[in-house]
């Protein structure tokens, strides 16, 4: 007489051991993954955001540009000369939505032709942010422009 086994305490024994191992994985690698918020001050940076689209409707009026040559890893800010006749101050900005750690900031000191050049190939490759923020006689002006090094 051939006795068969019955397989199904087995494999469900095993399913609910599947089961545990893939949860108790999740909850491990859910509880140690570091998830960078796009900047510490966000809260702040919003309340301050229609000053940021004001600035930016005046700097597009104004010509200014944000030019990036990959060929030469070189950023380029471009002001017009308009601009170049009162003080100018502010600062360029090199952001890594990715790490936090590798953002650079920059004064900005134009040159007599009313542009400024960035060497960024020494910077990680990926996506970045270049932001200038400048004031011209109490008008704040404000560029973006992404590039991908």
């Amino acid at each position: 007489m051939k006795i068969t086994r019955n397989l199904w305490p087995l494999g469900i024994f095993t399913a609910f051991g599947l089961f545990f191992v893939g949860m108790a994985t999740f909850v491990v690698v859910a509880s140690t993954h570091r998830d960078y918020l796009v900047n510490d001050n966000y809260y702040e940076q919003e309340i301050k955001f229609q000053n940021q689209i004001e600035g930016k409707a005046l700097a597009e009026k104004s010509g200014a540009q944000i030019n990036f040559d990959s060929a030469q890893s070189r950023v380029t800010l471009a002001l017009p000369q308009t601009l170049l006749t009162q003080k100018i101050s502010g600062s360029l900005e090199l952001y890594r939505p990715s790490a936090p750690k590798m953002d650079q900031q920059i004064a900005i000191a134009p040159k007599a032709d009313g542009t400024q050049t960035l060497d960024v190939s020494k910077l990680a490759p990926g996506l970045w942010l270049v932001r200038a923020r400048w004031n011209v006689g109490g008008q704040d002006y404000f560029l973006e422009q992404k590039i991908k090094i």
